[in-house]
């Protein structure tokens, strides 16, 4: 990987990390705040007959994590492109 100046890795680093934050707080909010901050709220629902707070933390977030994966992947190999640091 070889970047044409300084300024591209820095901006590529910094676009890399926002979107790291970015898809851990999306995970962070399904997992521990509707998991367990929000289970007893979200309990009265229900999901594939389960109570939607014991699936989202059982189940959902583990969803939510293998498709983040998926984005994660998507959005860097567009990034990549970008900056034209792509793997050949």
């Amino acid at each position: 990987m070889a970047f044409k100046n300084k300024a591209d890795q820095v901006a590529y680093w910094k676009a890399n990390l926002r979107l790291m934050l970015i898809l851990l707080s999306v995970w962070f909010s399904v997992s521990f705040v509707g998991g367990i901050l929000l289970a007893d709220t979200l309990n009265q629902f229900r999901l594939f007959g389960f109570k939607l707070g014991f699936w989202l933390a059982q189940q959902g977030s583990i969803y939510v994590f293998v498709l983040l994966v998926f984005v994660y992947v998507t959005a860097m190999n567009r990034l990549d492109k970008k900056f034209q640091v792509q793997e050949d």
